[in-house]
């Protein structure tokens, strides 16, 4: 039977020969489908898509059995799963949602491990002025603690 580690080790290999990168892989037994979701900071070509389902058949050909190869990229207005997504995204606009479930936007300044700081725009009134003014505030997140981390498109 197949494990999402052998599937893992596999992608991994293949992802060595380009700036790929790993988002997600999801098994579903009651499907029957393995769905890999794979990122890159240029974007993702179906080529490239197809190329690493033919290497997962070749190499592990009837260890997949019955199963139903999906292979794709993360969705561009889907939250943010792995690090390298935060990383290939500062100085973009991002909406983050907190542990508490309060929505802010603002651009993505930097990523440190697992912190990364969002700088957003607050109305503040300046001391000795009656009218408030828009300041830039930065706000530091930690990956594990906020609900979700995703780009925000603009149509604009």
């Amino acid at each position: 039977m197949i494990t999402k580690e052998i599937i893992q080790a596999q992608v991994e290999e293949w992802l060595k020969k380009g700036d790929y990168f790993l988002v997600d892989i999801q098994m579903d037994g009651g499907d029957d489908r393995i769905v890999i979701e794979i990122d890159c900071a240029d974007g993702v070509w179906i080529e490239d898509c197809a190329a690493l389902s033919r290497f997962l058949q070749e190499q592990l050909g009837d260890e997949l059995g019955d199963y139903e190869l999906e292979v794709g990229s993360a969705g561009l207005g889907q939250p943010f799963k792995v690090e390298q997504q935060y990383i290939n995204h500062v100085g973009d606009q991002v909406e983050v949602v907190t542990a508490e479930g309060k929505k802010l936007s603002g651009t993505l300044k930097q990523v440190d491990g697992r912190l990364f700081t969002v700088t957003t725009q607050e109305k503040q009134v300046p001391e000795g002025k009656k009218r408030p003014v828009k300041v830039d505030v930065d706000c530091q997140f930690s990956m594990d603690e906020v609900k979700s981390t995703r780009y925000l498109l603009d149509f604009k």
